[in-house]
């Protein structure tokens, strides 16, 4: 399939600021890209693009005061099916783990592992390691956890998500994170594209979205607390430890987000320039 993306978010800058974002797609999918994937920034200025310590393509900006609009448009081709699963995947012993791989057992500034371990032993301990200790995992948390955008906060740790019982779908995942390292499950965060692909329209303007990744057999492999079900046409455009190595746009200084557009949507092969009528509508 092709799934055009887009988004289209707009600021007022009280004072010139630096902006870092993570609005590129990963790496991991340049190559199925059927268009160009570029930022284009208004007013015109130097966009310097990096890969941050996580691999993901990410890109700096300095922006005069006043209003600035980041925009893009891509189209990508996707194999349509739905996330990944090998229920035989074994948890992979301490011993035995990709030194690379060891950061993703540590506490982050979203998920306080030391702050849970003893919830997590007690709650997941008794179940098998591996797969059905992950999906026990994430059915707690969809089913524990209510979705609310109108109670969201930028500040909410993985405790207080717990204590709460309430969030966004960055909320889930970062509960879930947590209780995985809890049990010495690598797991991280997932940043990117999820249009409605296969379900019924969500009842709200489209946003990007946030999942996470175990490591399980040797791979990683995609879940996701907020819907907890295999979904088709994720676009992944950065992963870390939580969402602080995932922010869209981090900006240094004061600014206000006056208009917020995101677009995930499957075209028909033979007319790629058309898109359907679901998109985001300004924040």
């Amino acid at each position: 399939m092709l799934i055009r993306l887009g988004y289209d978010l707009q600021f007022d800058l009280p004072a010139p600021v630096v902006m870092t974002t993570l609005l590129h797609v990963h790496p991991s999918r340049f190559r199925d890209l059927r268009e160009p994937d570029l930022l284009q920034v208004d007013p015109a200025v130097g966009v310097e693009l990096y890969h941050d310590s996580f691999g993901n393509l990410a890109s700096r900006l300095q922006l005069p005061a006043g209003a600035a609009r980041l925009r893009g448009r891509t189209l990508i081709e996707d194999p349509g099916t739905l996330d990944a699963r090998d229920e035989s995947a074994e948890q992979v012993d301490l011993a035995r783990l990709p030194p690379d791989v060891l950061r993703y057992l540590m506490p982050s500034r979203y998920c306080e592992v030391d702050l849970l371990s003893a919830i997590a032993l007690e709650l997941f301990g008794g179940t098998a390691p591996g797969w059905e200790r992950v999906n026990a995992i994430s059915d707690w948390v969809h089913t524990r956890v209510a979705f609310s955008y109108a109670k969201a906060r930028s500040t909410r740790g993985a405790l207080e998500v717990f204590t709460e019982r309430v969030g966004v779908c960055r909320d889930f995942q970062h509960l879930a994170i947590t209780f995985c390292r809890c049990l010495n499950i690598p797991a991280r965060y997932a940043a990117g594209y999820m249009g409605d692909i296969g379900v019924p329209a969500a009842p709200y303007p489209m946003d990007f979205s946030a999942w996470f990744e175990v490591y399980l057999g040797g791979r990683w492999w995609t879940c996701d607390a907020r819907h907890n079900t295999r979904r088709a046409g994720r676009v992944l455009m950065a992963t870390g430890l939580d969402a602080t190595d995932c922010a869209i746009t981090t900006t240094f200084g004061a600014s206000s987000l006056t208009h917020f557009e995101v677009v995930s949507d499957e075209v028909p092969a033979a007319a790629p320039h058309v898109t359907s009528p679901r998109h985001a509508a300004s924040a």
